[in-house]
């Protein structure tokens, strides 16, 4: 009779402790899950996530930025630039909303519009690092030479920011500026040497510029520093 007495406590106590989980999975939960993806370069999980950020609190600027932002990464720029145009229905004035449509116009060849839409997010006090790194993307769109400009600017308000220099290394790694990218993602290497997606993004880089047998051990240590890395 203990016997069973003692399971149907048990099993009171798993489903309560199952409920205490599930109820600090919050807005705030989601967030932090969101982020520490898209560090990881889990692009699918972080927008996930970000949709369940919306789910508990619609007005939260930051998810629907991290939404588009999201499919920028994925390479889905059309669905970036509606889910931006959604975004900016609601926050007309947002700097990084702003800056999210300037990068996925741009990504999809409207690079007047794009630099229409990145003025914009920095007449709006735009001053973060991704304001800045969205310019330099639009900028490199573009072609011109000026984006370099806009990078240091990012840099300058985050400069032992591991996450900003990797994010400048995916951004000329995507316009095939491999020696760059390279550049900037052994900078974000030596401020979080434990990063498994640093490794990833040198390991990459490396593979493009014909350095195999440096890729391999970079891929190597992203392996093992994440099991699951793709």
């Amino acid at each position: 009779m203990s016997r069973f007495s003692s399971l149907e406590f048990s099993n009171r106590d798993e489903n309560q402790l199952g409920q205490e989980i599930s109820a600090v999975k919050d807005e705030a939960f989601f967030l932090q899950e969101a982020q520490t993806s898209f560090e990881g370069g889990r692009f699918e999980q972080a927008l996930r996530a970000y949709s369940k950020v919306l789910e508990f609190n619609p007005k939260n600027v930051s998810a629907w930025a991290g939404q588009v932002r999201m499919l920028i990464e994925l390479g889905e720029f059309p669905e970036a630039k509606l889910w931006a145009d959604k975004a900016i229905e609601k926050f007309p004035n947002e700097p990084e909303l702003l800056a999210t449509k300037a990068v996925a116009l741009g990504r999809l060849g409207d690079t007047k519009g794009a630099l229409a839409f990145s003025d914009a997010s920095m007449e709006e006090l735009g001053d973060s690092p991704y304001v800045w790194l969205a310019r330099g993307d639009v900028l490199l769109a573009r072609r011109e030479d000026r984006a370099d400009y806009c990078f240091q600017k990012a840099w300058a308000l985050a400069p032992t920011d591991w996450f900003t220099h990797w994010l400048a290394a995916r951004i000329y790694f995507y316009y095939h500026k491999f020696s760059i990218s390279l550049q900037y993602a052994q900078k974000a290497l030596n401020f979080n040497p434990g990063q498994s997606a640093a490794w990833l993004q040198v390991g990459r880089c490396q593979f493009e510029l014909g350095l195999g047998t440096l890729a391999e051990n970079s891929l190597t240590q992203a392996k093992q520093l994440d099991p699951h890395c793709e």
